[in-house]
């Protein structure tokens, strides 16, 4: 772990004084030999009614918010993948998901999209023209393109610091340090049919199941990734539910609920523990109905591991502790249902 693997303290606890657990190490696979997949979540499109607002929102939530012209541009720190594209429009609306794919998969995706008889559509005004571009089963536009493969190929690394005896590791709240999220984790979005969701995005781009719980379904790439790089969860059509930022402590998650809460955004959901992936959260609302999540420590897939997928009974499936979600967490506004 290198020293700037947390943030927080200021009482120069070094990682030599963290608990670690070592072992044999070996680079990690970063591509699951003769199979086709996307490899990451590239990034994801929204339209929100106030530009200005959506700046200071994402930049309170602590990411790098960059000016493109008219639209806002998603990064993080020393990032140059720019992971959400954000334009004005009416209202809020999820505009597409972008995946990522190797180089020399793109043709193979060109034939196989056209074997299933997927119509190519031009892509949308201001967006990046390259790849393919289509509609899934629900009507939301995605895109395929050759990218960087910027879903991880290990585990990220998280550290739970505390004090050894006789010194006090937690920082006085006036010194806390921003936490700025380290990259794009996951989305999770509505759908109206989340089997007929899986068919599709398993037989089209070459995600896995890896769990699911009555209504809500998480996938994984085939080439290594997090639990869920996309989540699908029931609705009367498509939208956006949140989008979810990898930090490196629950500390952090923690930290990043007051921050929050400290610049007027109090409404949302956590600190708790998810079953299914096993990440620990807390959900920031932002202006529109649809939420930000700070995510720690959430559960690995291997590109050379088949994930025993199961149908979990609903109350195995959503969190493991934490308080009751907001009542209106699963409302999806952009349908009004």
């Amino acid at each position: 772990m290198s020293p700037n693997a947390y943030r927080g303290g200021t009482t120069n606890i070094s990682p030599e004084e963290l608990t670690l657990t070592t072992t044999d190490w070996s680079p990690p696979k970063q591509r699951r030999p003769g199979a086709h997949g996307v490899h990451s979540l590239d990034h994801f499109s929204l339209t929100v009614p106030d530009l200005a607002q959506a700046a200071s929102f994402y930049r309170k939530f602590g990411l790098d918010v960059r000016e493109d012209g008219e639209t806002l541009g998603l990064h993080t720190d020393d990032r140059t993948h720019r992971w959400g594209s954000i334009s004005e429009g009416a209202q809020k609306k999820l505009q597409y998901i972008s995946f990522g794919v190797f180089a020399d998969d793109l043709p193979w995706f060109r034939q196989h999209l056209d074997e299933l008889g997927i119509v190519r559509l031009d892509p949308p005004s201001g967006a990046d023209g390259s790849g393919i571009w289509f509609h899934d089963c629900d009507g939301l536009l995605l895109q395929i393109r050759v990218a960087e493969k910027s879903s991880p190929n290990e585990k990220s690394q998280t550290a739970n610091p505390t004090s050894p005896p006789g010194r006090r590791w937690a920082p006085l709240r006036d010194s806390a340090a921003e936490v700025r999220p380290r990259r794009l984790q996951h989305v999770l979005v509505f759908t109206s049919d989340v089997s007929r969701s899986i068919d599709f995005y398993s037989r089209v781009l070459g995600l896995r199941l890896s769990d699911r719980s009555g209504e809500v379904a998480f996938m994984h790439g085939v080439h290594g990734s997090d639990h869920h790089l996309v989540a699908f969860a029931k609705s009367a059509g498509p939208g956006f539910h949140h989008c979810s930022w990898d930090v490196s402590s629950v500390h952090e998650v923690g930290l990043g609920a007051m921050q929050m809460a400290d610049q007027g955004f109090q409404r949302g959901w956590g600190l708790g523990q998810h079953v299914l992936g096993s990440n620990y959260f807390h959900y920031v609302r932002d202006p529109w109905g649809s939420y930000c999540e700070y995510s720690c420590g959430m559960d690995f897939i291997p590109c050379d591991l088949d994930w025993p997928a199961e149908n979990h009974n609903p109350r195995n499936g959503f969190y493991l502790w934490g308080p009751e979600p907001p009542r209106d967490f699963t409302t999806n506004f952009e349908v009004g249902n």
